[in-house]
């Protein structure tokens, strides 16, 4: 299937973010600290990513035809990225709900 890892990398951001601006409205994207997590996130993704894909000798292998084959840096392909994004958010999303859950308790 033509983007079949493509398509469900965006769907997911596009559905944690959306739950964040009308559904759960934690203010998680406002504060410092969420983007400065990510930035750790992504330097520690990168060479460990990078390490599984590389073209050269990879141990994870995407279909050709299931990614838009754009790769940065290291051969990691873009949708590694969208999912690591939207996987770390929306765990980070349901943190934060389940403590103005806990404090309204």
């Amino acid at each position: 299937m033509p983007w079949g890892y493509t398509v469900p990398a965006v769907a997911a951001v596009l559905a944690v973010v959306a739950a964040e601006v009308f559904l759960l409205r934690t203010g998680l994207f406002r504060r410092t600290t969420y983007w400065v997590t990510m930035v750790i996130v992504v330097a520690f993704q990168i060479p460990v990513d990078g390490w599984l894909t590389k073209l050269s000798a990879p141990i994870v292998r995407y279909s050709p035809g299931g990614i838009t084959g754009w790769r940065f840096p290291w051969d990691i392909p873009v949708e590694d990225f969208l999912f690591g994004y939207a996987l770390v958010t929306a765990v980070l999303l349901l943190w934060e709900r389940g403590k103005s859950r806990k404090d309204s308790a």
